[in-house]
C-alpha cells in the first residue's frame, strides 16, 4: 500500500513514525512541507486533534502517531469518515519515545469536523 506523510524537515519523531510505517510493509513518500496546517485543513482534519505529521492513505486521512491496527481496521471495514487521529502524540506510541502509559484513544473524524471513537488500542 502507498502513502504519503507530509511532515516538517526538523521533526524526529515523524521520521520515526516513517521508519515504523515501512517496517509494516507499506510504500512510504515523505514530504517536508512548510504548509502543514495547509495540508490538515485539506484534509479535514480538526484541530483538536491535529498532532505533528499527517498521513494520506487510500481515501483517508491518517494523524498523527497512530498504530498499524487501527490504520489495518480503517482500510478493512471502510467506514463513511474522513480519516482517523491519535491527538497528543502519547508516549509509547509508534514513533514515539517512553512507555505506554495506558489505551490509545483513536478518534475517527468526518468532514464536518465531528469527532467520534473509532478505537482504543
Amino acid at each position: 500500500m502507498n502513502v504519503t506523510v507530509y511532515k516538517s524537515s526538523s521533526c524526529n519523531c515523524c521520521g520515526n513514525y516513517v521508519a515504523y510505517l515501512k517496517r509494516r510493509g507499506l510504500n512510504v513518500e515523505t514530504v517536508n512541507t512548510q504548509d502543514l496546517s495547509g495540508i490538515k485543513s485539506a484534509n479535514g482534519v480538526p484541530r483538536d486533534v491535529q498532532s505533528c505529521h499527517t498521513t494520506l492513505i487510500g481515501d483517508y486521512t491518517v494523524e498523527g502517531h497512530v498504530p498499524i491496527e487501527a490504520i489495518e481496521k480503517l482500510l478493512n471495514e471502510q467506514p463513511p469518515i474522513e480519516g482517523i487521529a491519535l491527538p497528543d502524540m502519547p508516549a509509547g506510541s509508534p514513533g514515539m519515545p517512553g512507555a505506554k502509559q495506558g489505551p490509545f484513544d483513536i478518534r475517527g473524524f468526518t468532514a464536518d469536523g465531528t469527532l467520534s471513537s473509532f478505537m482504543l488500542l
